[in-house]
């Protein structure tokens, strides 16, 4: 039994720091989550402290210490691995009475899973010598939730010693890979953002994601997708390379937190039925390359040992829609990531923004563009952050130091990139504009520079709050990226709570008006499409055009297909299914007009 199907679901990558330790809090439960990679001064905080805190020796890894990124990575998840391994011992070793670790463990798995039956037949022996029988045959399965990492493609900058630039194989996402590769975890690593050539082909240089002799892979690849045609592209490219991908894990392009990677209209629904329908030759096409591929590279193993998962996340907030994407689509894992927000003890999150998102409405939740990326971000206002940044630029000082970097994009005003919500950015932008515009495009403009947030410290910030870790001249205001569908969710929960609701035990949803996320995913794209409608300038070219009439086409289709998927939402009740149409066909019909008064 592989850890990550002891559930049914997962915790995505939550910004930077929510969820960068969550495998200490919930792994010891079969739960699987996924930490980022992204900032290696975050991680070595977090060694320092959990260390510390368990009465262990701690030596500092120095930021001047040669290749010190790809070392405090491989340290701080070598440490996580080590600590979750001492944790299932000790569930292992615990006695089978209420309120025991071991029973919180077999109490938490879904009612039809095989082990949980094991367990209710156990509580339900009376015979001494078979109870113990089956008490040893559930601590034998007792496994940890996968310890999985993320990087986001896009976030490989260069970096440089003395002022040379250093090999490739020193930018960020290198760097991060190359600690994961080193570290002592057997778990998967999930790639989010698009494809990177470069970094695609560096994962050729450690051997532990491929495959041994009988098919087992110790790090496995897994490829955060928006379509079916990305999986297919990228899926050939790494299996070239003799690299398999174990998993394909969709998500929604707008109904999910964090930055916003929008489709051109191509909705969950039908992305999940072409997955459906063309997995096998999925696999298949990609298997005949990675035989290839193999064979050049003179790997011998057992290809049909090779297994492929689609997973999905993204606006998931019921039990009967879990369901249905494991029955009707087959989907292994479905991934519930913004209501952990609300669970201190699965995720970081601070009190203050914890009280924000537990009152936060729809209208408090909007895709906005405070990315310095230039990538729509799903923000919540008033956030402490953004709060801070309109203080600084009232204040005639807009802008934020940029201790981290890690997301500078810009080479406008230097061969080093810079970050577009950095002082030195801004200061040199703002002077640019002020020369060059006159006072009503001025002050557009200027409204829009100071939008940009700094992410790389409002993710980090509610973690190192919470752990009281204090960073000397560092902002502690929070940035956080909760999904559309945390407007639903309003109670601050325990961690078993959150999973029972999961599992259709209990109901923590505390607004029933909430819609079928298929319904609310649509809404979000229709309301995309309309605000680039907005923003469009008249007349339209006929580049614009083209992209409005394929995006309308897409969503229209979409509309299509979902009217013939009602019969099969054996989940949802009949009141359920009436309203899934009756909203369907409103918003076909506001689709409509918006690209009648478009044209």
């Amino acid at each position: 039994m592989s850890n990550q199907n002891i559930h049914q679901f997962h915790i995505p990558v939550l910004g930077v720091g929510f969820s960068v330790d969550s495998a200490l809090k919930v792994a010891k439960y079969g739960v699987a989550s996924v930490a980022s990679l992204v900032d290696d001064t975050l991680m070595e905080n977090f060694r320092k402290y959990y260390l510390e805190l368990n009465d262990k020796h701690y030596v500092a890894i120095d930021v001047k210490e040669e290749d010190s990124r790809a070392k405090r990575t491989t340290a701080y998840l070598n440490m996580m691995n080590e600590m979750v391994n001492e944790q299932i011992e000790e569930v292992k070793s615990s006695e089978f009475f209420t309120g025991s670790e071991i029973t919180k463990y077999f109490e938490m798995l879904s009612d039809s899973s095989e082990l949980k039956i094991k367990y209710t037949e156990m509580l339900n022996c009376n015979d001494e010598n078979e109870k113990n029988t089956l008490q040893n045959y559930l601590r034998d399965n007792v496994k940890a939730g996968s310890i999985d990492v993320n990087i986001m493609t896009k976030l490989d900058k260069a970096n440089y010693d003395k002022g040379e630039l250093l090999p490739v194989e020193h930018n960020d996402a290198h760097a991060a890979l190359r600690g994961y590769a080193n570290s002592e975890l057997e778990s998967t690593i999930v790639f989010s953002a698009g494809m990177n050539p470069r970094l695609y082909g560096y994962i050729e240089n450690f051997k532990d994601f491929f495959p041994n002799s009988i098919g087992e892979i110790r790090k496995k690849i897994a490829i955060k997708v928006s379509d079916y045609r990305s999986a297919l592209i990228q899926g050939k490219f790494l299996a070239k390379k003799g690299l398999w991908v174990s998993e394909y894990r969709i998500e929604s392009g707008l109904n999910c937190g964090g930055h916003a990677f929008a489709t051109d209209g191509l909705l969950m629904g039908p992305i999940l039925e072409e997955f459906k329908k063309r997995k096998d030759e999925l696999i298949t096409t990609v298997k005949e390359i990675l035989e290839q591929a193999f064979e050049k590279k003179e790997i011998v193993t057992d290809l049909a040992n090779l297994d492929c998962d689609i997973n999905v996340q993204g606006g998931v907030g019921t039990v009967e829609e879990q369901n249905f994407l494991i029955k009707y689509y087959g989907v292994k894992s479905v991934g519930w990531g913004t209501p952990f927000l609300l669970v201190p003890e699965a995720t970081n999150v601070d009190e203050v923004t914890l009280g924000q998102l537990s009152d936060a409405k729809e209208k408090d939740l909007y895709l906005s563009k405070v990315s310095p990326l230039g990538v729509p971000f799903n923000n919540l206002r008033q956030n402490g952050k953004d709060a801070e940044k309109l203080e600084l630029a009232e204040a005639g000082k807009p802008g934020s130091p940029c201790p981290k970097k890690f997301l500078v994009s810009n080479s406008e005003f230097a061969d080093k990139p810079l970050c577009t919500a950095s002082i030195t950015y801004l200061n040199k932008k703002i002077k640019e504009i002020k020369e060059t515009l006159d006072e009503v495009d001025f002050k557009r403009e200027y409204e829009k520079l100071i939008d940009k947030t700094c992410l790389c410290v409002g993710l980090s910030a509610a973690a190192l709050s919470n752990k009281g870790i204090v960073i000397p001249k560092q902002s502690t205001a929070v940035s956080i990226c909760p999904g559309p569908n945390m407007a639903y969710f309003s109670k601050i929960v325990s961690f078993k709570e959150m999973v029972d609701h999961i599992y259709g035990r209990v109901n923590i949803m505390t607004d029933a008006s909430r819609p079928n996320f298929f319904i609310k995913e649509l809404k979000l794209y229709i309301e995309y499409l309309a605000d680039k409608i907005e923003e469009s300038v008249e007349p339209l070219s006929q580049k614009t055009e083209a992209w409005i009439n394929t995006f309308s086409k897409n969503l229209l289709e979409g509309i299509e297909y979902y009217k013939t998927l009602i019969p099969n939402l054996s989940e949802e009740s009949e009141n359920m299914k009436a309203r899934f149409l009756e909203e369907l066909e409103a918003l076909e019909e506001g689709l409509s007009v918006l690209v009648c008064e478009a044209a």
